[in-house]
């Protein structure tokens, strides 16, 4: 029985029923899909922020590449897992969109913040590029993570007290050339720079070319710090000279914070890296 007389409108028309008996909503239709997009920190859950793991209990499925989903371990028990291997992150992003558009609840994982280096800017690609009106309709959150660099910069002391830049080593997606410039321009500008992907078995000559550029405007001496599996079994930790860097044993799990001229490395066990930020250089009033 109408309520209220059925109106309309140049674009919409518009009437109110009164129900019979209650009326369970959950059970009509398909509930709106929800996907989040987390930043799962280093791997130790103490790193975790307490809004991605929220999102991961509220999850019925999650998506990810296998090793972090490794690393999450009880955390998604009993939820439905979507792993895939590395390389395939654009049919990742692509299955976590459409499970959240068919009314799942979806957390799509990556490793430190999502938004840095990770899949947060993949997903709003391809939301950009309107592959599927569906995915129009999902209910979007990205829950930020502790990153690789500031994991690293934490456990070496403060490194990343005045300005700093991250650059990824990797040329999968961006022309070596323009990685050549970039560590250019960051060396002239005395940023501190954190590398992400500094080395892989196709890519061996890469840092030794990154070294030889920080080398023509930052002294042999500069620290470096190394940090390999942060916050995961095997974690390694190592601070060096920059004339050592070219020969240093990386891969893609390490993650290296080359200091600027104003980088600071005090004795101690361990040792530890500080940039000052000139608080002690400012003119007296």
């Amino acid at each position: 029985m109408l309520a209220v007389a059925k109106r309309k409108s140049r674009r919409a028309t518009c009437a109110v029923a009164r129900a019979a008996q209650p009326i369970a909503a959950e059970a009509i239709g398909r509930p709106r899909g929800k996907l989040a997009v987390i930043g799962i920190g280093p791997g130790d859950p103490s790193w975790r922020t307490p809004e991605a793991s929220a999102a991961l209990a509220q999850a019925t499925d999650v998506v990810g590449y296998g090793l972090y989903l490794d690393l999450l371990g009880r955390a998604i028990g009993g939820k439905r897992l979507h792993a895939s291997a590395i390389g395939e992150e654009e049919a990742r992003v692509r299955l976590a969109l459409d499970l959240a558009a068919a009314g799942r609840s979806v957390a799509l994982v990556s490793s430190g913040d999502a938004g840095i280096y990770g899949l947060a800017p993949l997903v709003f690609e391809l939301l950009d590029g309107a592959a599927s009106a569906d995915w129009g309709t999902i209910e979007l959150v990205v829950c930020p993570g502790i990153s690789a660099l500031q994991a690293a910069a934490a456990l070496a002391g403060a490194p990343l007290g005045h300005d700093f830049c991250a650059i990824s080593l990797s040329d999968l997606m961006t022309s070596w050339e323009t990685i050549c410039a970039r560590l250019e321009a960051a060396a002239v500008a005395d940023f501190v720079i954190a590398l992400y992907n500094p080395g892989s078995a196709r890519r061996q000559a890469h840092l030794a070319e990154a070294a030889d550029i920080m080398l023509r405007h930052r002294s042999p001496e500069t620290p470096v710090f190394l940090g390999r599996n942060l916050g995961r079994n095997g974690e390694e930790r190592q601070i060096i000279p920059l004339s050592e860097l070219a020969d240093a044993d990386i891969d893609m799990l390490t993650v290296v914070l080359i200091g600027s001229s104003q980088t600071r490395c005090i004795d101690g066990d361990p040792p530890r890296l500080y940039t000052p930020r000139g608080y002690f250089d400012r003119a007296a009033p």
